[in-house]
């Protein structure tokens, strides 16, 4: 009986340690063969003006293909600036290039600028040190 129990309680312990070394990414995803990454977590701490900027990456054959801005708090008359000048910056740019690109913030909206820019190269570096 004893063997019994101890050989249960092991495979349980197995299953377990397996299920937690393959936890699902909640960063970076495949879609469609392209790799997005969603900085909603990694870039939580990252705030604008008033709230966080998450944004998606997707990328494509190791270049960027867009830079899509999630929903956040900032005010929208100032982060529509932020998105018409920056969302198509990284375009077309591989991953390395992209990553070290110098992108200047938007007067006038300098604090949620530089938010975005600062999530976009957190994605990007995540990105690297991750594909598979």
């Amino acid at each position: 009986m004893k063997k019994i129990i101890f050989g249960s309680l092991a495979l349980v312990m197995l299953a377990a340690t397996l299920q937690s070394s393959t936890k699902k990414d909640e960063v970076m995803t495949k879609e469609n063969g392209k790799y997005v990454v969603n900085t909603t977590t990694l870039g939580k701490s990252v705030v604008g003006y008033i709230s966080p900027t998450p944004v998606k990456i997707y990328i494509d054959k190791n270049k960027v293909e867009k830079v899509e801005f999630l929903k956040n708090e900032e005010t929208p008359k100032y982060f529509a600036r932020v998105k018409k000048a920056l969302e198509t910056k990284w375009n077309g740019l591989k991953v390395k290039e992209a990553a070290s690109q110098k992108v200047d913030g938007v007067t006038g909206a300098t604090l949620s600028s530089e938010a975005v820019i600062k999530n976009v190269h957190l994605g990007l570096e995540y990105y690297q040190k991750n594909k598979k």
